[in-house]
């Protein structure tokens, strides 16, 4: 998946020269915690959090000079340099941004030109529609051999009872690197057969691992 895809065109920006008290107002009226800080090219250069206005924001007991400190211009509390995405990037890419960064959101540049904005509600909303925990579904897990080939042959199993595949993640099986688990999300209530299924054909389940259908 893109980042064009999950990315949000509608971006409230600034010029450098808004006061603190606009950014407060805007983050306040559209209900945003942060705001790209543009130059007259469209091109970031900063941007500022909820936070940073909250922290630039004098204390009730300094009532006399809250009003001069809210007209400083945002760029004098802005973060820069800023690190950006391009559209065209894969959003799994960009989730290791916002870990190893612990951002909250990244801008969306093309050509140097803001157009979009990434926020962590979004990578997470996308995440739970990758996932498929979205759609009302059964979750099995199945532990295999780290070896080509492998994927198939477990979905294969799907295929024989004709049931529906949400999504399937595979990821490592604890530090052990000659297995592997698939994680699959099938569009059934009532997984038995299944899991029968894939017992039967010799495969371990690590979830549900304890679930099995009628003794015939």
């Amino acid at each position: 998946m893109l980042v064009e895809e999950i990315m949000n065109t509608n971006v409230i920006t600034l010029p450098p020269t808004a006061t603190i008290a606009e950014a407060a107002k805007q983050l306040q009226e559209n209900r945003i915690r942060h705001i790209p800080i543009i130059d007259s090219k469209t091109q970031v250069i900063g941007i500022v959090s909820d936070r940073d206005v909250r922290d630039a924001s004098p204390s009730i007991f300094y009532q006399n000079s809250k009003e001069n400190i809210l007209q400083n211009e945002i760029q004098t509390i802005m973060s820069h340099p800023v690190i950006t995405v391009h559209p065209l990037d894969f959003v799994e890419e960009v989730a290791g941004i916002f870990y190893d960064e612990e951002f909250a959101c990244v801008p969306v540049v093309r050509d140097n030109k803001l157009v979009g904005i990434v926020t962590e509600k979004d990578m997470l909303y996308t995440l739970i529609h990758i996932t498929g925990t979205n759609v009302q579904s059964s979750h099995i897990e199945v532990k295999v051999p780290h070896k080509p080939g492998i994927l198939p042959e477990v979905a294969s199993v799907f295929g024989k009872r004709k049931a529906n595949i949400i999504s399937v993640l595979v990821y490592p099986y604890k530090n052990d690197p000659n297995y592997k688990v698939l994680v699959f999300r099938i569009q059934t209530m009532n997984p038995t057969p299944v899991i029968d299924d894939l017992r039967k054909a010799g495969f371990e389940l690590m979830w549900p691992n304890n679930i099995t259908g009628p003794k015939s």
